[in-house]
């Protein structure tokens, strides 16, 4: 669970949205293998383009940026993800 920096928690992509409120902005949520904690990264579409912007598998995040999930079917839900895109991918692949 823990990520390949000291101090860091691995983290794997489990969603990607539009947000709602801005025009041209994605929502990616990485989840804890556990899918109790999530990092929420928003970013411009416009920044997806070229290879230094690749939406990789998974991210090493330090666990202050890291939310709780509350909820126990969502828990569940990223948990899911989490375990198949670990199974599908390697961390630094893009997907």
């Amino acid at each position: 669970m823990n990520g390949t920096e000291q101090g860091t928690v691995r983290a794997w992509l489990v969603e990607r949205t539009f947000s709602d409120d801005e025009q041209n902005i994605v929502i990616l949520l990485y989840a804890t293998p556990d899918g109790r904690q999530v990092l929420r990264k928003e970013r411009a579409l416009t920044s997806f383009t070229g290879p230094a912007r690749t939406t990789t598998a998974a991210v090493d995040a330090a666990p202050e940026n890291l939310e709780a999930v509350d909820d126990p079917e969502t828990r569940e839900r990223y948990a899911t993800e989490a375990e198949r895109m670990r199974g599908e991918y390697d961390p630094d692949e893009g997907v």
